[in-house]
């Protein structure tokens, strides 16, 4: 059984087979998942419904999952900053935020560093997430990394 909150056997796989600097898309609902993601990205569809499950009912898990030490957030064409932003700041207070264009956004998404896209039924408007996977500081001569 696991200690962790996180208990889907894919999301699991495609962590365990990333490092730092790899970047994780959390996306809403119209998300054009095919098209505007990494082709060779891990894709979890959790968009059973919409407005289940939300981007940042995914967060939450993911960050007691694996270190984030950048996020991204895509705006809309006139660059304004959207309420949802709001609550992924409170989410991940000490993580720094870059705001991106929606295009630009979607070619973002397309790097070869994204490994995992993770589609949720989020029904807010520009509620697409980037999160970038940090490292975890561990104790030199203690047998770990």
């Amino acid at each position: 059984m696991l200690l962790i909150k996180c208990m889907h056997p894919q999301i699991l796989s495609a962590l365990g087979k990333m490092g730092h600097g790899s970047w994780i898309l959390l996306s809403d609902g119209g998300y054009p998942h095919i098209t505007a993601s990494n082709p060779a990205a891990e894709k979890v569809y959790l968009n059973l419904t919409p407005g289940v499950l939300n981007v940042t009912q995914v967060l939450e898990v993911l960050k007691e999952t694996v270190p984030i030490e950048q996020a991204a957030v895509m705006t809309p064409p006139d660059g304004a900053m959207q309420p949802v932003f709001d609550e992924y700041k409170s989410v991940l207070p000490d993580v720094q935020f870059d705001y991106i264009q929606q295009f630009d956004f979607y070619e973002r998404a397309q790097e070869s560093n994204i490994g995992l896209v993770i589609a949720t039924g989020d029904v807010r408007n520009y509620a697409n997430l980037l999160i970038k996977v940090g490292f975890v500081r561990h104790a030199e001569g203690k047998g770990k990394y």
